[in-house]
């Protein structure tokens, strides 16, 4: 039976500022034929690299707009897609169809679908926790890593931001994306607020908005288990961390939003001591959990970190 979704008008992406990019679709990924992901797909078809960038919750790939225009102007190839329920991908209006297997089978049949190689994956929120699952299931293809603000939850108790977060997102089924972009990155210009508001013209295109923070891998403070929901997602990730500390063979460079408070040094101190010779990370001071908001300085060093600027 097709999945009823909602699709996102074009003319609420029209404008948008920085945003001069060309929209690419499919609309035949196996498992989701019907449903329509977007993409941006930006330099050469044929480049040696490809950043693959992957964005989070609640935000779409113009969270990305800063840092492709580097990416292709040392002549790689960029995609930054929309997950699901983002952006301007379909908007599935059943919260129960975000699962997180659902989220992580669509990425996998993305780049099976593109045939993407020599990628280097680009993720920070929940395109960390979907993203680094992906290389151990076609390691041959990743070669980098540029990793930002994000984690691989393994059933630990929930930090007490996080909780404050969950708890904020289940009270507020309406949540007013574009205020809570403005107040975690002060630095957005108001026509910036309207474009993280554009995906969404009212409460029933929020569904993936409304269901992530259900998803994350953490226990609720004092609980003995997981919930169903966030349980789902625990065996891939915990395999992930494995594959992070003992396979991965690739180059990496993370970048940390000093200002976040739930997913900032703590957080991501911890994630690096999962991942194979992760360098000393650089500390963006000013930046909050939406790092890619000072992307263009964070892409132009990794290039030079990488050999390949």
């Amino acid at each position: 039976m097709p999945i009823k979704a909602l699709r996102t008008p074009d003319d609420r992406f029209e404008n948008l500022p920085g945003w001069g990019f060309a929209p690419n679709y499919i609309d035949d990924l196996k498992g989701y034929e019907g449903l329509r992901m977007h993409y941006v797909d930006e330099g050469p078809r044929d480049a040696d690299v490809t950043f693959l960038c992957i964005h989070g919750e609640p935000s779409w790939a113009y969270l990305f707009r800063k840092m492709i225009p580097v990416f292709t102007g040392a002549g790689h190839r960029a995609i930054a897609v929309d997950l699901f329920g983002f952006g301007r991908s379909d908007k599935p209006v059943d919260d129960d169809v975000y699962t997180y297997h659902f989220h992580r089978g669509a990425l996998l049949a993305f780049v099976e679908k593109l045939n993407l190689k020599n990628v280097c994956l680009v993720v920070q929120d929940w395109g960390g926790l979907l993203g680094l699952t992906l290389p151990m299931e076609a390691p041959e293809k990743y070669t980098r890593l540029i990793v930002m603000n994000t984690g691989l939850p393994g059933g630990e108790e929930a930090p007490e931001g996080f909780g404050a977060w969950r708890a904020f997102n289940r009270a507020n089924p309406d949540l007013a994306v574009g205020k809570l972009m403005k107040q975690a990155t002060p630095i957005l210009s108001e026509a910036e607020v309207a474009a993280y508001d554009a995906p969404f013209p009212d409460q029933s295109y929020k569904g993936g908005v409304r269901r992530f923070p259900e998803l994350v891998m953490l226990k609720e403070k004092g609980a003995d288990d997981l919930t169903p929901l966030s349980k789902e997602g625990l065996e891939t990730s915990l395999k992930a961390r494995k594959f992070w500390t003992e396979d991965w063979s690739g180059d990496a460079y993370m970048a940390i939003g000093m200002q976040d408070p739930v997913l900032g040094p703590p957080a991501m101190h911890y994630l690096r001591s999962m991942i194979k010779d992760c360098p000393e990370p650089v500390e963006v001071a000013e930046a909050g959990h939406f790092v890619q908001e000072w992307g263009e300085s964070i892409a132009r060093e990794a290039l030079e970190r990488f050999g390949i600027a």
